[in-house]
């Protein structure tokens, strides 16, 4: 099922609150004028309230998409989608993902 494509307006929430931003937006593809995120591109988590051991495993302090769009990229990488399968590490919990724009829809 086709999802909406992310750009850098999505908001990538961890589930300790922290916020995640791609330090690698795609330069050259831009959705309503703004760079999308793709796979491989690092996220950064920041604000992650997460207690640190021996209380709990510590904040997130990166996150990573696990799938991607099939058939659609950017740059030669596959562009990510709302519905994409995420992790946070260390605690290996997923983001809660809320796209930018819902004009765009990928597969």
């Amino acid at each position: 099922m086709p999802g909406p494509a992310l750009d850098v307006t999505s908001v990538l929430l961890c589930a300790h609150g922290g916020q995640a931003r791609s330090v690698a937006p795609s330069p050259r593809v831009r959705v309503s004028g703004l760079p999308v995120l793709v796979q491989g591109a690092p996220l950064i988590v920041a604000g992650c309230v997460n207690p640190t051991p021996p209380v709990g495993l510590g904040p997130c302090v990166t996150a990573q998409f696990l799938t991607s769009a099939v058939r659609v990229r950017a740059g030669g990488l596959p562009l990510l989608l709302q519905d994409g399968v995420t992790l946070c590490v260390p605690t290996g919990t997923p983001l809660t993902v809320l796209p930018g724009q819902i004009r765009v829809r990928a597969v």
